[in-house]
């Protein structure tokens, strides 16, 4: 089992952000790791993807991988962060070993983040930038994201039709959402864990804002109080969008 850690995910809700436009699933889940001070329990097999290792966060000891779980004692929630693309040839492979890993490990539900391109974007999905899509049609009120029946997140429609004259597929296109559609459209027969995909539609340049409103409405499902937070941005955002203009340039 490629996918292997001794920590007790038993009963947790697990996090997985998708390599997609803008990298706001990835900025989400930096600002959900540090602010919630969530610490790395395991690093995970990274022959899913391109090669990649960095420094951590804080002066911490060690490197950063392309695959890390993190969580914390006391909170029913961990994340995989991925910081590099998913090879091509390895696709289906990490989806499945994926969903395995899920199934094994006891996870109680899951929430898959990945953006959205918005080029095509429909004046109906002007209201918001975010939107849900649940794969399995089921009941979540007895389930840990049974928040989500009360935080109003619009299901997803494709802004684009692929196939003119089709009946619309179960899982619609996502553009710019990486393997997301491919993920939830590979969903084993035999799953039963409670699913969602939050999907934020995002431009490239500065996504700080979509990091935190995204990361805000996964704290509202997971019922976590947010006037409990205080929100910290990552170490590896500084200078990561520029830095501040020198005010004495507008008198």
């Amino acid at each position: 089992m490629p996918f292997t850690t001794e920590s007790n995910l038993f009963g947790k809700t697990l996090i997985i952000p998708i390599i997609s436009t803008a990298n706001v699933a990835q900025l989400s889940v930096d600002l959900l790791i540090t602010s919630l001070g969530l610490v790395r329990i395991a690093v995970l097999d990274s022959k899913y993807f391109i090669p990649l290792v960095g420094s951590r966060e804080n002066e911490e000891l060690g490197i950063t991988t392309p695959f890390e779980l993190y969580g914390k004692d006391g909170l029913d929630i961990v994340i995989l962060q991925q910081r590099s693309p998913t090879l091509r040839a390895k696709k289906q492979e990490f989806i499945d070993d994926f969903f395995d890993f899920a199934q094994r490990s006891g996870i109680a539900s899951v929430i898959i983040m990945s953006g959205i391109d918005p080029s095509n974007r429909l004046d109906k999905q002007m209201i918001t930038a975010t939107y849900q899509l649940q794969p399995i049609a089921s009941s979540l009120s007895s389930t840990p994201l049974r928040r989500l029946n009360d935080v109003p997140i619009p299901k997803y429609t494709s802004p684009i039709t692929q196939n003119p004259g089709t009946t619309e597929p179960q899982i619609p296109f996502i553009p710019g959402g990486g393997i997301t559609r491919r993920m939830l459209s590979s969903l084993p027969k035999s799953w039963s864990i409670p699913l969602v995909a939050l999907l934020r539609f995002a431009l490239d340049g500065d996504n700080r804002a979509d990091a935190y409103s995204l990361a805000s409405i996964v704290v509202q499902i997971l019922g976590i109080d947010l006037t409990s937070i205080e929100w910290k941005q990552p170490e590896s955002w500084s200078g990561l969008f520029g830095t501040p203009h020198d005010q004495s340039l507008y008198g």
